[in-house]
């Protein structure tokens, strides 16, 4: 046993070790390195964190053990000479935070519990110059468009022109005799409408060699100057391991006749252009739909013609095995994975729903930008690029959403606000025409609307 004598001796000994580590550098500096050794136990933020003003933020750390008690948490900008109050969280070990306008490079958070014991303390990181935005408006474009409700069609921007591709509405027997159905809809304002192709997915008599089954929330890219489907989904009760091809929405060539994909069986995976190759990630099995072994994936595969496919094998670490994300987001010449989830299966009844962000500048090399975004977790929620930032939009997380985030770097976030839409997951988003375009989705309603940017 040491004696108060001894242990005495050992923290002067320790102070020591500290203070000759800091040589001649600031008291900040010193300060920093005590506090680490003393009481680090607040994980987020990470050193070196820049954490912009006005975005939401998790903090997380170990708790303090205050029964469930209150903690204050506290703000320093100079690197802990000052302390200010900022409020009293539970101790819970998470706590929402909106970073205040105090912008400094040398910031530090600090949690005290009330009865004066040990605090936790982050490490050092800084709040840099708000990104927000606040001139961005929606505007009802059209809020009955002439194609029927629907959700999970697909949506491409081509030709000057917004493509919704198929889709599924199983309580609608008349545009969707087959729970999905393969017509194709083009329009350049939103307002007009054109049947590009009429279904042909009627009935059983349907050749799929001529013409692509009806489907949603498939793989969906412009590649080549051409629209692609890649793959499907299993509500024929069969896999749809197919890729097709148009330059015009009317005439649609099938890459791969009588070739699988060599990555089937698989549905709700995530599909990007990227890099002159085509690119799928993540998706799962399904086999309360079709007969199947279940798997729940992660790889990524590429393809330059929707032939020969190349898989890409990720360095560790990376996001977990997840699909159900809309849309596509290629940003800073990175793919970026946004979120998403995984369907429940016979042997998986609970599914999960994720809100990390991660992005890659080759598929094989990741780096995670946040572990829990601000925005809650979902699938079937879209993802887009757009006025240079990153969006995140609606979704399901146990109930439809109609929040609507952005960002600039994947770290920082805001919330659109007012968002004048009715709550939906699997809509179709288009980015054409200096704005960005949602259009109908599970609220089963066929209503368009877009979003501006009124600049000053």
């Amino acid at each position: 046993m040491v004696n108060i004598r001894n242990r005495n001796v050992l923290r002067l000994e320790l102070l020591a070790v500290l203070l000759l580590a800091c040589g001649s550098g600031s008291y900040a500096a010193r300060h920093r390195s005590a506090s680490t050794a003393r009481a680090q136990g607040i994980s987020v933020p990470a050193e070196g964190d820049r954490w912009a003003v006005g975005s939401r933020h998790w903090i997380a750390w170990t708790p303090i053990d205050t029964h469930g008690g209150q903690v204050r948490l506290e703000l320093s900008t100079d690197g802990g000479k000052r302390w200010d109050t900022v409020n009293s969280v539970p101790d819970s070990g998470r706590a929402f935070w909106t970073v205040p306008e105090r912008v400094s490079r040398r910031c530090l958070l600090r949690l005290s519990p009330p009865n004066g014991g040990e605090p936790r303390v982050s490490r050092r990181f800084a709040i840099v110059p708000s990104q927000e935005v606040h001139d961005y408006r929606w505007v009802s474009v059209n809020p009955k468009a002439p194609f029927a409700p629907r959700d999970g069609a697909g949506a491409l921007t081509f030709a000057g022109r917004m493509w919704l591709l198929g889709g599924w509405n199983p309580g609608d027997k008349q545009h969707f005799p087959r729970i999905c159905n393969n017509e194709v809809w083009s329009s350049t304002d939103g307002k007009k409408w054109t049947l590009e192709k009429p279904n042909t997915f009627l009935d059983r008599s349907f050749d799929p060699r001529s013409d692509w089954e009806g489907r949603h929330t498939a793989g969906y890219a412009v590649h080549r100057g051409r629209m692609w489907i890649v793959g499907g989904d299993v509500n024929q009760g069969h896999y749809q391991p197919d890729v097709w091809s148009s330059a015009d929405g009317k005439a649609w060539v099938q890459a791969n006749p009588g070739k699988a994909v060599p990555w089937g069986p698989r549905a709700l995976h995530y599909t990007v252009s990227f890099q002159d190759r085509i690119w799928v990630l993540g998706g799962q099995t399904m086999p309360a739909f079709s007969p199947s072994e279940e798997l729940f994936y992660r790889d990524i595969w590429r393809s330059a013609d929707g032939v020969n496919w190349e898989q890409v094998t990720p360095k560790e670490p990376s996001w977990s095995p997840r699909g159900m994300i809309g849309g596509s987001a290629v940003f800073r010449n990175r793919i970026w994975v946004l979120g998403g989830g995984t369907y429940d299966t016979p042997k998986t009844p609970t599914r999960n729903f994720y809100n990390d962000v991660w992005s890659s500048p080759d598929g094989v090399r990741w780096t995670r930008h946040a572990a829990n975004a601000p925005w809650a977790p979902r699938q079937y929620h879209e993802v887009a690029v757009w006025d240079n930032r990153l969006w995140v939009l609606e979704g399901y997380g146990g109930s439809n959403r109609n929040d609507v985030w952005y960002s600039a770097d994947g770290v920082n976030w805001y919330e659109l606000p007012n968002t004048p839409w009715k709550p939906r997951h699997a809509a179709s988003v288009f980015v054409h025409d200096h704005g960005l375009w949602m259009v109908a989705g599970n609220n089963m309603e066929s209503d368009v609307w877009k979003l501006v940017r009124d600049r000053r």
